[in-house]
């Protein structure tokens, strides 16, 4: 095993102890409405995503329903949430092409995914791990600052993220990595108030390394 996915496999020991509980945090109960709630996630917190869904799939919850509505019916039902009218659109669209071209069943290939409106690679990932038991790393935000803030990935962007922590992530890991490194981001290394002190990884981070040594030259 080479260095650098001993490296990846100390940290993932290390936050699975962290949070034994890490686990996909949008509320579904099937592949569709996991689908739903994951493309209304983009730019939304899930808890606000698992607010808007507690109400919207009590009367929605499958690609009938949703694409017998009207866009302005669908905007009141999820106006809370950013980007609700493009969101909107695409949900209604993604139904109808869902039932047109998979026989009502959310399809369960990359591939066939991102050909919906409004899917792409994260949300694609995001269903095919915790609908479908595919391993996949989903990088959103979160996992994309914290993956490349440790030092797990030096990413250009997303895609270029995804590709280097599934290269040195052993594949059987991937689905519960990306679980891992949202709980961390989400609890411990947020994005404005980083927790570093209470950190259990901090020894291997590449950030809090170059901020140690910077504090080491200002005494």
């Amino acid at each position: 095993m080479s260095k650098q996915k001993e490296r990846y496999n100390k940290i993932l020991d290390i936050l699975e102890t962290t949070y034994p509980d890490a686990h996909c945090e949008l509320v579904h109960e099937s592949p569709f409405e996991l689908l739903i709630a994951t493309v209304l996630s983009a730019q939304t917190t899930d808890k606000k995503v698992n607010q808007v869904t507690e109400k919207l799939f009590r009367k929605y919850n499958t690609p009938e329903a949703f694409a017998k509505l009207q866009q302005e019916e669908l905007e009141k039902e999820i106006r809370e949430i950013g980007l609700y009218k493009n969101k909107a659109k695409n949900i209604i669209a993604l139904s109808n092409m869902i039932l047109e071209q998979y026989n009502g069943e959310v399809p369960a290939t990359m591939e066939e995914l991102v050909s919906l409106p409004g899917v792409g690679r994260k949300t694609a990932n995001v269903v095919l791990s915790n609908a479908f038991g595919v391993p996949a790393i989903a990088v959103d935000t979160h996992v994309y600052r914290v993956s490349n803030k440790i030092g797990l990935a030096k990413g250009k962007d997303v895609t270029d993220t995804e590709e280097q922590l599934m290269k040195n992530i052993s594949k059987e890991r991937w689905s519960k990595a990306h679980h891992l490194l949202i709980f961390h981001g989400r609890r411990t290394c947020s994005a404005r108030k980083p927790n570093c002190s209470e950190c259990t990884i901090n020894s291997y981070c590449k950030e809090y390394e170059k901020e140690l040594k910077k504090q080491n030259k200002e005494k």
